[in-house]
């Protein structure tokens, strides 16, 4: 599961996607669910960035506490709300790293992955609208995840699905095709991610230091 994010400044980055400023972006060193982060999604066939809570929150959902903020690929056809998003309601989360832990005889090791070349990466996700019968409607998602990669395994089992920039319209796009969109579900290519480790100060979301995403040790990354 995804329960900490790293986003610094994404918006700078040239592979990053052309995207319409609605709402000022989100950054944080260490950003835990229940709170409002910027995600990429469709308004008129133009892209725009958009304040969603990360917790999906349909309008029918009485207990905001169970707002689920991952969904696993594999069951996304067998609950509703998941299956009538992941139709129509599909966004994009931009970060720049995903914190994971690994146990050991000392406890749990926070560790970050993130591009190999320290890129931004695009989580896949799905929106919904809470439109309650007071007060203003507001965007909620969830991260879709799939299994890691031999060099993540270690660490966690899950983490959230990465879209290639390069389909980046493929994706967001309501008119395409539930096969294609199928298509790229699935783990990220080994080559794509690393995992370094960083403070244990990561492990209380209170602390909101960019040095909570410093290296520690070297990068972990794939190799043949």
């Amino acid at each position: 599961m995804a329960g900490r994010l790293h986003v610094d400044d994404w918006t700078r980055h040239p592979a990053s996607p052309a995207f319409r400023g609605i709402d000022p972006p989100v950054f944080g060193p260490n950003l835990a669910p229940r709170r409002w982060l910027s995600i990429l999604r469709q308004e008129a066939g133009t892209t725009v960035l958009r304040d969603a809570f990360w917790g999906l929150t349909p309008t029918w959902l009485k207990v905001l506490d169970q707002a689920p903020h991952c969904a696993r690929a594999e069951s996304l056809d067998e609950r509703p709300m998941f299956r009538e998003a992941l139709a129509e309601r599909r966004c994009l989360l931009p970060v720049t790293g995903i914190y994971v832990w690994q146990s050991g005889l000392r406890g749990k090791q926070p560790f970050l992955v993130t591009h190999v070349d320290r890129s931004p990466l695009l989580l896949a996700g799905i929106w919904s609208r809470h439109a309650p019968d007071a007060g203003t409607a507001r965007d909620s998602f969830a991260l879709i995840t799939v299994p890691t990669t031999e060099v993540i395994a270690p660490m966690s089992d899950r983490l959230p699905m990465v879209i290639d920039p390069r389909q980046t319209e493929t994706w967001l796009s309501p008119g395409t095709s539930p096969a294609s969109i199928r298509e790229l579900i699935g783990p990220a290519d080994k080559e794509l991610l690393g995992a370094f480790p960083v403070s244990k100060q990561v492990n209380d979301p209170a602390h909101q230091e960019w040095a909570c995403g410093y290296p520690i040790g070297p990068m972990r990354v794939w190799t043949p």
